[in-house]
């Protein structure tokens, strides 16, 4: 019997905050990604070296932060006044590193879905997995005990969605507060994709869609659980997999791709 589950979240996000408008995982992609309409968003979380989560992708600095060493050798403090900006354009020159709680807060006051990617460093996948899921919990404390209370699809679209490639790390956020929603990333859908979403209690799958099919869209639609995918940077694209049945992606392209995409399998756009 085909189960059905109830996508609650937002179709389109907003990737690292602002995609290619704005420099990745800041406060300042965040705003960027709302000036064009997107009310959710994207981003990465990873542990200083005093626990303290702050806005991350890469475990090393040089990329997107001026700077050498690793990121989990740090402090929050020492982090928070490193350049973030720069990097991408003078005009996000001094744009600091960004805590998660900061972050939360923005979103909370901005009517602001989010998808919290887990991105532990090496080593750091249980930790990183509770600490995230703990701070999510008192920050959305009213929301939490709502859908303890009363479990649903509504309820669960108050909360934040936690994702992770680290089955470590979703164990741990899950045994931290299982109360909030989870999903597994995963580059390549394997033939043991439904064994690794029940070990962890995902409501959803994360794909990458240049390796998708609608033959594996049928087969985890079927299986009760949401499919997202990263990082679709076409409208063409997007309408093609909204089509087969996808229930959301991020994009990097929030300047060509709107918040609202709604089109028919067939349109021909493609930008």
């Amino acid at each position: 019997m085909k189960k059905t589950t109830l996508w609650p979240y937002p179709k389109i996000v907003a990737h690292r905050g602002g995609g290619t408008m704005a420099p990745e995982n800041t406060l300042a992609g965040i705003r960027c990604g709302l000036s064009h309409g997107y009310r959710a968003v994207e981003f990465d979380v990873m542990l200083s070296s005093d626990g303290i989560p702050v806005l991350m992708h890469d475990p090393v600095l040089g990329r997107t932060v001026r700077g050498m060493g690793k990121v989990n050798h740090l402090t929050a403090a020492q982090l928070t006044v490193m350049d973030a900006g720069s990097w991408f354009g003078p005009a996000f020159a001094g744009e600091p590193v960004c805590t998660f709680e900061r972050a939360i807060r923005f979103c909370q006051q901005n009517d602001i879905w989010m998808n919290v990617e887990i991105k532990p460093a090496e080593g750091c996948e249980v930790e990183t997995g509770r600490i995230v899921a703990k701070m999510a919990q008192a920050c959305f404390a009213t929301e939490v005990a709502a859908h303890i209370a009363v479990p649903s699809a509504m309820t669960a679209a108050n909360l934040p969605l936690l994702s992770s490639f680290s089955l470590e790390a979703l164990r741990a956020a899950q045994v931290a507060v299982v109360a909030i929603p989870r999903g597994l990333l995963a580059t390549v859908i394997k033939n043991d994709w439904l064994e690794q979403c029940q070990e962890v209690a995902a409501v959803s799958l994360h794909t990458n869609h240049k390796f998708l099919s609608p033959v594996q869209v049928n087969a985890v639609k079927e299986s009760g659980y949401g499919l997202f995918c990263y990082t679709v940077n076409s409208r063409k694209r997007g309408a093609e997999i909204l089509a087969w049945g996808v229930d959301g992606f991020c994009t990097d392209r929030i300047d060509l791709i709107p918040a609202d995409l709604v089109m028919p399998a067939g349109d021909t756009v493609n930008k």
